[in-house]
């Protein structure tokens, strides 16, 4: 009877011992990962583990893991799973039907959570938890259009040199009308100029990027009378410039792509009295293919 009691106690105190050392963990696979407070990029940063760095799993959260991290507050702290690949202790990748990845595994959100933006230097891939590539956030060169007030519409670009300055370029044409007559003036413009980002935040679920910027234009403008189907009686061209703030969002389900909001004021000199809007609002989308 001693031996079995003895036997029993000597496997309780065993079994966690065992189950600690069959702990999955995270290989550091990225330059730096951030180790943050809580499952979310807008927690604070307790922290960074350099590239090769093995963390132990406490807990998988789907696009978090929860690992040891002696330094933060309560000893804890989390890290998105694109940061490197679970292996098991003796270094070999960890699968789905390992016993140790399944007792951590919890199910994923139902909702698509945006990856984590590259910082400067990084690769814009890393490996997932399935041993493919998933691409981050990198948004560089975008390609698009716009529809602006009161009835313009046209084709876009942006290019950002880094996270807060990029280079806007547009090709717009608009249409201005009196309601007092029935003449109207179409303007054609290409712009070119320099946008300011501050500060820019990234959730799980969307990147919002506010910014201020201003371009300068270069325009050609023609006068018609007599409505849509009159004659062209006078042609101008003229530089102007526009000054504006909007912001741009990025949502999760589709990471490679923005829209932005814009409200500004636009001085575009005018022959034509009468035919002057200096507000100008626009929506405007944009792909990013870098």
């Amino acid at each position: 009877m001693l031996r079995r009691v003895t036997a029993v106690v000597f496997m309780l105190v065993l079994t966690p011992a065992l189950v600690r050392a069959q702990d999955t963990v995270l290989k550091v696979s990225v330059q730096s990962a951030e180790i943050h407070k809580g499952p979310s990029v807008v927690t604070p940063v307790v922290g960074h583990a350099p590239n090769g760095t093995a963390l132990t799993v406490s807990q998988n959260l789907g696009s978090w893991v929860k690992v040891a991290w002696p330094s933060a507050p309560d000893g804890v702290g989390y890290v998105h799973v694109t940061s490197g690949q679970f292996v098991t202790p003796t270094g070999q990748p960890a699968t789905a039907t390992s016993p140790q990845f399944s007792q951590t595994a919890a199910p994923s959100s139902s909702f698509p959570q945006m990856p984590p933006r590259v910082p400067a230097g990084q690769p814009t891939a890393a490996p997932d938890t399935n041993g493919g590539v998933q691409q981050r956030v990198s948004h560089v060169v975008g390609l698009g259009g716009l529809i602006s007030s009161p009835r313009g519409w046209g084709a876009t670009a942006r290019v950002w040199g880094n996270r807060r300055i990029a280079i806007p370029l547009a090709y717009t044409r608009d249409t201005l009308t009196n309601d007092l007559i029935s003449d109207r003036v179409s303007t054609t413009r290409f712009e070119w100029g320099l946008i300011y980002s501050p500060v820019d935040r990234l959730s799980d679920y969307v990147w919002f990027r506010p910014y201020v910027g201003t371009v300068a234009s270069y325009g050609h403008q023609t006068m018609r009378v007599g409505g849509p189907q009159g004659l062209d009686v006078a042609s101008d061209n003229g530089v102007g410039y526009r000054i504006f703030g909007g912001s741009e969002l990025t949502f999760a389900s589709v990471p490679w792509a923005g829209v932005s909001f814009e409200v500004g004021y636009r001085n575009y000199p005018s022959p034509f009295i009468d035919f002057e809007n200096p507000v100008s609002l626009s929506i405007a989308g944009h792909w990013y293919v870098k």
